[in-house]
């Protein structure tokens, strides 16, 4: 159960763009690391262009428009109803697609965010690409119940999910889980993209997501550190609500809770 990322947070700032620091510790590698495949950019450009293309239909049609996108349907015994089919989902900060991760292609940038203090004083996942690697196999090789993912903002990697079947993880033993509830990790790679307000516009975007492609899913739910103060308010900002304070076997979690009855209110 590893804990969603330190440095999420509910601030205001503007968003800087990706792989700008100019400070000492800056990597001039940066962009290279951050770059997908040039199929999977491109695909990403066409499905930005289609999404503006139907925000302009509704627009001239007398309005935005307000349709969810229909649940996708799931191939076997899939238990997160096909995330890779899921497509984009429009966000305060731009278009967001979640793809799942290849350790082939996306384990170094993983790793090198691992690394960084701040994500590892939470995630305790700090070392050679070797940890990383383990754990990204230990989700991409078992039942499906957990599929990690990369957060891609208009076309740039600068995210890391896990989405779960909370209800078939073992945070299940440790508060009243229901059929279908589906868990959420996540954290921020660049530094200057944390305490910005960008982890609270994406939390609420995947949620959304969650809860419009998996249409047996009532809640959302995720247990951030309690010590974590940033990320607690970050899910708040989100639309979650503190449900309760749970022990689990390597922290003292806030469990948060955004319910799809209640996602058009808070």
């Amino acid at each position: 159960m590893p804990p969603t990322d330190a440095s999420t947070d509910a601030g205001s700032a503007p968003i800087t763009s990706l792989g700008s620091d100019t400070g000492p510790d800056a990597d001039s590698q940066d962009t290279l690391d951050l770059r997908l495949p040039d199929e999977l950019v491109a695909l990403f450009a066409e499905e930005a262009e289609a999404a503006r293309a139907a925000e302009r239909a509704a627009e001239q049609g007398g309005g935005k428009s307000t349709a969810k996108p229909g649940p996708v349907t799931p191939t076997g015994d899939d238990l997160l109803d096909g995330i890779g089919g899921w497509g984009p989902i429009a966000s305060p900060v731009g278009l967001l697609h979640l793809v799942p991760v290849r350790i082939d292609r996306d384990l170094m940038l993983i790793s090198r965010w691992m690394n960084d203090p701040a994500v590892a004083a939470f995630w305790e996942l700090a070392g050679p690409e070797t940890v990383t690697a383990d754990h990204l196999s230990a989700q991409l090789d078992g039942d499906g119940r957990s599929v990690p993912c990369l957060g891609v903002l208009d076309g740039t990697p600068m995210s890391y999910w896990e989405i779960y079947r909370a209800d078939l993880d073992p945070l299940a033993r440790h508060y009243p889980a229901r059929l279908h509830d589906t868990g959420i990790h996540l954290l921020i790679g660049a530094v200057a993209n944390r305490g910005r307000g960008l982890g609270s516009a994406l939390l609420r975007a995947v949620s959304d997501l969650v809860l419009d492609r998996r249409p047996s899913c009532a809640r959302v739910v995720a247990e951030p550190d309690l010590r974590n103060t940033p990320s607690v308010s970050a899910f708040l900002s989100a639309g979650f609500r503190f449900s309760a304070e749970v022990d689990l076997p390597d922290k003292r979690a806030a469990l948060m809770v955004r319910d799809r009855t209640l996602r058009d209110v808070l």
